[in-house]
Parts: C-alpha cells; sequence; structure tokens
C-alpha cells in the first residue's frame, strides 16, 4: 500500500479511565430504573446516591472521541440502536446516509481531507455486506477508517435471528477477523476486552499508512455495564518511519550517478515542499501518478506529465528523447492505473522505490533492478536534500510539457456540450477561482479530469485507482466537503449518480457538495472501449434522465446545461450557492476521452480486439 500517514495536525492520542467518562444516557442499573419509577421517571438520581452506570457502547463511543474521531458516517438499525444512541450523545458528528457503501466512501474522503480517523457505523447483515465496497476503497486508499457493526448476541446464533449476522450467515474470516478487507478484526464479546482493543487501536493509528478496522458488537452487549474495566492511560504521538543510514547512502550513491527523474505518487502527498525543493536542487525531471496530481505543481518547468490513465503523452516523449539514468519513486504502488506496466517508462538502470509498505517496491516491475527503501517520504526526501549535490543549471535541459488541448471554436448552436470546454471551464471557475476540493468519479469522468485539468497544491484533486469503485466521488464529495468545511465539488458520470448518490443526505446537513454531472445517457467508457476495441452487441445505453429535477425534488439547488457558452455562469453560481448543487451538463456522448492507454492494457490482459491493428497503434498515454 502508498505510504499515508497521520499529520501533524492529529491530535496527540489520550485517553482517560472509563471511571471518569460521562454517564451512560441510555441504559440505567435495575436499581436506578426503580429509583426513577419511584420518581415518577422526572427526577434523576442524585449522583453521590448512585454511581453512574457506563454501558459499553458508551464506553466505546467515547474511546473514539479520545481516539480523535470527529465524525461517524452509517445508516442505523435495531441491532445497533444503542451504539447509535451513544455515538449521537457523545462530541462525534453522526450523520445518517442513505446507503452503507455511500457512508463509507463519505468517511474515507473525510479522512483524506482533514487527517483524522472516520468511524461508519451499520446494523447487522445487509448493513455490514453493503459496506465492504466503500471499506474496501478504504483500505485500498490507505484511509484510517473503523467500522462499528451490530452482529447477533451469542444465545440467538444459529436460530434464525433477524438479520441474523454471525458464522452461520456469513464468513468470518476477512469480516470478523483480519485479512485483506481489515488490518484489524474483533468481536466484542466482554467489556473487558476493551482495554486491549483501545490500545490496539491508538497504537495503530498513530503508525504510517493506512488502518481499516472492523468492532463488531452484539446487540446485548452493547448494552451491557462496564465494572472495574479502566482504559490504559496512552499518549500516543504521530511518528514517521526512517530510512537507515546504509539504505539512504546507498540511494544518494546511486542517485548522483546519472539524471534522475521522479516519479511522485499519493503517499508523498505530505512532502510537497520537500520535493520541489528536491527537484529544483537536482534539476530532476517530475512525473505524477494520478492520484498524485498538484503535489508538484503541473505549471512548474519540470514537470512533464501525468501517467497511467489519463496521462500525458508528454511522459513519453520524454523517456524517448531525454531517457533518465533511474527514476526516484516516491509514493506510489506503480500500479496499472499509474504505469500500465509499460516498458516504456523503465529507465536503463531501474528505481529507487521509496514506500512505507515493504511488499511494494518491485511488485510491479518484478524484473526491473529496483532499490526499494521502506521510509516516510517527507524523511527520506529531507535526507537526500542534505546530501545530493546540486545540479548545475547550465546542464537542465528543456522539459517536454502536457500540450493544452486545442479548443475549436463554437458553433452557433453550441450544443450539446463538448467535456474539453467544460473541463476549461472547471479549471478557471473551481480549480483556480476557489479553493474547492475536486473529485474525479471513475470512468470518463477520470480520464477528462485527470487530462485535463491542472493543481498546483496538494489535496486539492482526489481519484480512486485501487478500487476504482462507482459511487466513490458522488457520495465521497460529501466527507470531503464536510471535514475540509469547504466546498467540495465531484465530477461523476451519470451511471455513477444513478448508482449510489446521497444528494438527500446533503441536503439534510447543509454539506455544500457540489456535483457537476457529465450527462451522456451512458456508461461511456465502456461504450467508447468497446467500439474501440470492435466488440459489437454489448449494450451500455441509459435512458435519458433530468438530474437537475430529481436534485430540487430532494431539496437541491440545481440546473441544467445544454449550451457551452451556459458553463461558467452555472459554475460560478453553484460555487457561490451556500446550500448542496447540482449541474446537470448534457454532453457530447461522441467525444472520444483520452481512454486509449486503458484499452491498450485490456488488450495486453487477453481481451480480444475485432480491431487489433487499430488497438495496437495507440499509445500507453492517449493524445485526446
Amino acid at each position: 500500500m502508498s505510504q499515508n500517514y497521520t499529520g501533524s495536525n492529529s491530535p496527540l492520542i489520550t485517553t482517560e479511565p472509563y471511571k471518569e467518562l460521562p454517564a451512560n444516557r441510555y441504559v440505567e442499573s435495575s436499581r436506578q430504573v426503580d429509583e426513577l419509577e419511584k420518581n415518577g421517571g422526572i427526577q434523576p438520581f442524585l449522583n453521590d446516591e448512585i454511581p453512574p452506570a457506563l454501558s459499553v457502547a458508551d464506553a466505546i463511543a467515547q474511546m473514539l472521541v479520545n481516539l480523535g474521531v470527529n465524525y461517524a458516517f452509517g445508516v442505523a438499525g435495531g441491532a445497533m440502536a444503542s451504539l447509535w444512541g451513544a455515538l449521537s450523545n457523545s462530541s462525534i458528528e453522526v450523520l445518517n446516509f442513505r446507503h452503507e457503501a455511500g457512508a463509507a466512501f463519505a468517511a474515507t474522503e473525510a479522512y483524506f481531507a482533514n487527517n483524522r480517523p472516520t468511524v461508519v457505523f451499520t446494523t447487522a447483515g445487509p448493513g455490514i455486506t453493503n459496506a465492504l465496497t466503500g471499506l474496501f476503497a478504504a483500505r485500498g486508499e490507505g484511509a484510517k477508517v473503523i467500522l462499528l457493526s451490530a452482529c447477533t448476541s451469542a444465545p440467538q446464533r444459529g436460530r434464525w435471528a433477524i438479520q441474523e449476522t454471525s458464522t452461520y450467515t456469513l464468513p468470518s474470516g476477512g469480516i470478523f477477523t483480519p485479512g485483506a478487507l481489515f488490518n484489524y478484526a474483533i468481536t466484542i464479546e466482554s467489556a473487558a476486552q476493551l482495554p486491549q482493543i483501545f490500545r490496539k487501536l491508538a497504537m495503530a493509528l498513530a503508525q504510517p499508512g493506512g488502518f481499516v478496522a472492523h468492532l463488531s458488537i452484539p446487540t446485548a452487549v452493547q448494552t451491557s455495564l462496564v465494572e472495574d474495566v479502566a482504559l490504559p492511560q496512552l499518549d500516543v504521538s504521530p511518528f514517521p518511519m526512517t530510512a537507515s543510514k546504509e539504505a539512504i547512502a546507498k540511494s544518494v550513491e546511486l542517485l548522483s550517478s546519472g539524471p534522475f527523474a521522479i516519479w511522485v505518487g499519493f503517499g508523498a502527498r505530505d512532502a510537497a515542499n520537500e520535493i520541489l525543493q528536491l527537484a529544483e536542487k537536482t534539476g530532476a525531471a517530475v512525473i505524477c501518478s494520478p492520484r498524485g496530481k498538484g503535489i508538484f505543481p503541473e505549471d512548474h518547468p519540470q514537470f512533464v506529465g501525468v501517467t497511467g490513465l489519463g496521462g500525458h503523452a508528454s511522459v513519453l516523449t520524454y523517456m524517448e528523447e531525454q531517457p533518465p539514468l533511474r527514476t526516484l519513486v516516491l509514493g506510489t504502488r506503480l500500479g496499472e492505473p499509474t504505469s500500465f506496466w509499460s516498458s516504456a517508462l523503465v529507465p536503463k538502470r531501474g528505481f529507487v522505490h521509496v514506500d512505507i509498505d515493504p511488499e511494494v517496491p518491485g511488485v510491479a516491475y518484478p524484473h526491473v533492478e529496483t532499490f526499494g527503501v521502506r521510509s516516510d517520504i517527507k524523511a527520506f526526501v529531507e535526507e537526500l536534500l542534505q546530501q545530493l549535490p546540486n545540479a548545475p543549471h547550465s546542464t537542465t535541459l528543456s522539459l517536454p510539457r502536457p500540450e493544452p488541448k486545442a479548443i475549436e471554436p463554437a458553433t452557433d448552436v453550441d450544443y450539446p456540450v463538448r467535456p474539453e470546454v467544460l473541463m476549461a471551464a472547471i479549471q478557471k471557475i473551481v480549480v483556480e477561482g476557489s479553493n474547492a476540493i475536486v473529485m474525479a468519479e471513475c470512468g470518463n469522468s477520470f480520464t477528462w479530469s485527470t487530462h485535463l485539468l491542472q493543481f498546483t497544491e496538494a489535496n486539492r484533486y482526489r481519484v480512486s485507482t485501487g478500487v476504482g469503485a462507482m459511487g466513490h466521488a458522488v457520495t465521497g464529495v460529501l466527507g470531503a466537503a464536510l471535514a475540509n468545511n469547504s466546498k467540495a465539488v465531484g465530477i461523476v458520470g451519470d451511471g455513477a449518480m444513478l448508482m449510489n448518490n446521497e444528494i438527500s443526505t446533503a441536503v439534510k446537513y447543509k454539506i455544500p457538495a457540489i456535483w457537476i454531472v457529465l450527462n451522456d445517457a451512458r456508461y461511456n467508457m465502456c461504450h467508447q472501449g468497446m467500439k474501440i476495441l470492435g466488440l459489437k452487441g454489448a449494450d451500455a445505453t441509459l435512458p435519458p434522465t433530468n438530474f437537475a429535477m430529481i436534485a430540487r425534488g430532494m431539496g437541491a439547488e440545481a440546473i441544467v446545461v445544454v449550451r457551452e457558452s451556459d458553463i461558467e455562469a452555472a459554475l460560478e453560481q453553484a460555487i457561490a450557492s451556500s446550500v448542496p448543487f447540482l449541474i446537470d451538463v448534457v454532453i457530447d456522448a461522441d467525444r472520444p476521452a483520452p481512454s486509449g492507454g486503458r484499452n491498450k492494457s485490456l488488450a495486453a490482459q487477453g481481451v480480444k480486439s475485432n480491431l487489433a491493428k487499430n488497438v495496437a497503434k495507440q499509445v500507453s498515454f492517449p493524445m485526446v
């Protein structure tokens, strides 16, 4: 997994014993209930007469507060009513979504917006299974997310309880135990487990990298009382993972032996300033992954282009005309969305590959010479800045740059909207004219945005490449806007918008999310890809949908744009609005998206084409 660690804005993890936590608001002992009945249910207990009772649900809620959690996203249900109530009466802001997957996507993006761990809560049965796709994305993206779910209490397991959730109905391995989906997973059967669970969570959240956990709490356990149990006193600060002196020395030796390039990934987002200094100090050319856009300023003369899906042909031009001896890879797994595993991106002497995950270096290109370094990116680059010599400015060559898309003049009709015209307007009004986070959905929204938008600062652009689930940006935009306390814009397709939107949730909580819907009545990446591959007969069309009408019906503001001349005004209106806003843009469905590299990669993996000659002509990084 590429690098991702808790930033300096995260609080220290400090805890207090349970005995000092607020009293439970929901569950009283039998003695308390009797006393309340004697007083007509009106006069509360006197604290000096009866010690306050604390339930497991309340203890977990306070534990999460102490871990730095600000937000919990989920869908409530009867099996987790006590836990839902405890969260709602803590300092955590609880948001009820319309679907658990959307809640998990929002939790993921909230983490990336403010670097604080987030919570997803679900009820039993379908609540858990619905959330799995979003949690799969959280793991793939490197987020820190904790799932709280309800499960069937022990006496009822195997008896066909309502929404039974147990090993009788769901596989234990991978859902209730650690594995590919969860870094840590446990079923809480007793309050006595809580101190050890809290210690494990606190230590894991302080580590660099992502962390996705699952705490499954049976309904009966949620209401059980905590007695004579105290949380450990912890003071755990986030700490970097630094490379050994030998690894630093070897890296300096390798990078000093000839010209090198820097390949920046999402895991390097907290080292933007250091990477800029390193590039300017050494004269290195810089390329980036789709998730790494903006970490190195895209308007900088040393920036060559984006690699992978939606990337730039200028990268291949650079590798052909001015190939580096080695490439320093910082915080990217070099997977298919980033590299297409293209041999054209491999320098003569291979890679110096830095990541916090020791299993990452060498995996994407197993036959390429790779010196792997396990380290926090920022700490590693700081060491290089101290030890690498300055490059003579006279030897710095003029580097290829991504060529801007020439936009032909509009016709008198200027209908439907060309995607490249829409992107130019988004660049002007949203990227350059606001501080909004911009997210792009998977599919053609991803390729148009990645190829044409330019960012000059880190953490302004978000795409998902590890999972690439439809609905990630559509719903994740809520988490980004909420946690960043500012506008967040989702550039999304109509297919994703129909699959899983949370407009109603944004309206309920007054979240300033903006959706820009590329409305072409198609799953257009599929439609165009099948056409390019010469595969006929598959239907990827959708019935025409008026998304503005749907959004207004849910209480949001919305506008339909069918002419290019109306785009900028619509974007300005959305940015100025104080409520959720949707722009339904009817786009030209036949404009070829910059997805040729993806089609070539599919062909290389065995997808048969009836137009082999045409596919073979395409380069890995397409030109629009």
